[in-house]
């Protein structure tokens, strides 16, 4: 077994339970590498299993090394799992509570009774919270592609281009460089939607005076990355150049103080008081950052209220933004923490571009 599943086996004998069943897509792709889109993780205090259809039964032999893989019978999961416990006179099984639907949670208890059902949260995604080397470099990659992304999407933006044109050339951008796909729906926002910290690309056409917040990310290799740039169109006013140095300060300040042994809701803090201190607070209504790698939002976060301590190699983004009346800025980036401070994985220019 992996280190990742014999972590969860330990788990398991702590727990004095027999089995977990892993079914969220993500999950079982860090512990077992598998890249398809269908199957489920059976894993036993000393044995495990791969459960799939005959789609990938194939891929499943290549990319599964720890699991016995496993056909189901007549397609029906539950049917499959209970055959294997019985086999093993396994009573109890854990489940992903937050991963699974109603639908299938009664197919379990069909097959078991609700007592020998335990419900869980969390436990691959702890383990996740702290990032491999292998993992890191993906993400580093992913990132590398969105600013190549940026650099691409500066001599593109001109009066006139739609906030959906530029959504679509970003994305098909990054997918000439590598991406397979992105890692949620671009954000481009122009003008008085700028203001909106999630303005999806609309069919709003570009102005000048216009300040252009893009917010976007890839998926390589399965691992996501995530970036922000605002960049003004023509001449701004003197308020908004204000604005995006207040939240460049911000951003700065709070990647200086990024490292391990530290709470994520104290580096919130840290964008949160240079806002304090010029009395613009109010226009900062999310948190400061969240962590990513499979998924585009882990944990743990950077905000008001998150407890967890930073821990080495945990990949974080640092976001601050001001949406102020009629326009907004922000600035991401994805920095890896260290145990003297953090390592900045996004390159691109910081300075206001104005074109």
């Amino acid at each position: 077994m992996n280190e990742r599943l014999q972590a969860l086996q330990n788990r398991l004998i702590k727990e004095n339970i027999d089995t977990l069943l892993i079914a969220s897509a993500e999950n079982r792709r860090y512990l077992t590498n598998f890249s398809g889109t269908f199957g489920y993780v059976l894993l036993g205090q000393k044995n495990g299993w791969f459960l799939t259809d005959s789609r990938y039964v194939l891929q499943a032999k290549e990319q599964v090394k720890d699991l016995t893989i496993v056909p189901l019978e007549h397609f029906d999961v539950a049917l499959t799992v209970k055959n294997l416990m019985d086999e093993g006179e396994l009573d109890t099984i854990a489940v992903e509570a937050n991963r699974i639907t109603l639908d299938f949670y009664h197919s379990l208890c069909n097959q078991f009774g609700r007592k020998a059902i335990v419900p869980i949260n969390g436990w691959v995604e702890k383990l996740r919270m702290i990032k491999s080397e292998e993992e890191i470099a993906l993400i580093a990659q992913a990132e590398k592609i969105g600013d190549l992304a940026f650099t691409h999407i500066l001599d593109y933006i001109k009066p006139g281009v739609s906030e959906m044109d530029i959504a679509l050339e970003l994305e098909y951008y990054m997918k000439k460089q590598g991406a397979s796909a992105v890692s949620f729906d671009t954000i481009v926002a122009s003008g008085h939607r700028s203001q909106m910290p999630h303005g999806v690309a609309s069919p709003k056409k570009l102005e000048m005076g216009d300040l252009i917040t893009m917010d976007y990310g890839c998926i390589y290799q399965g691992y996501c990355s995530d970036m922000t740039r605002t960049v003004a169109l023509g001449s701004i006013s003197k308020a908004q150049k204000q604005t995006y140095e207040l939240v460049l300060e911000a951003q700065k300040t709070a990647i200086a103080g990024i490292k391990a042994g530290v709470k994520g809701k104290d580096i919130d803090e840290l964008a949160r008081k240079v806002f304090r201190g010029n009395f613009v607070s109010k226009y900062f209504g999310h948190g400061l950052g969240h962590s990513l790698g499979l998924e585009i939002h882990e944990e743990p976060r950077f905000s008001l209220k998150d407890e967890n301590i930073m821990q080495e190699n945990m990949v974080m983004t640092v976001e601050p933004g001001l949406y102020m009346n009629g326009y907004g800025v922000r600035i991401e980036d994805v920095v890896v923490v260290k145990n003297d401070g953090c390592i900045n994985l996004t390159n691109s220019s910081k300075e206001l571009i104005i074109i």
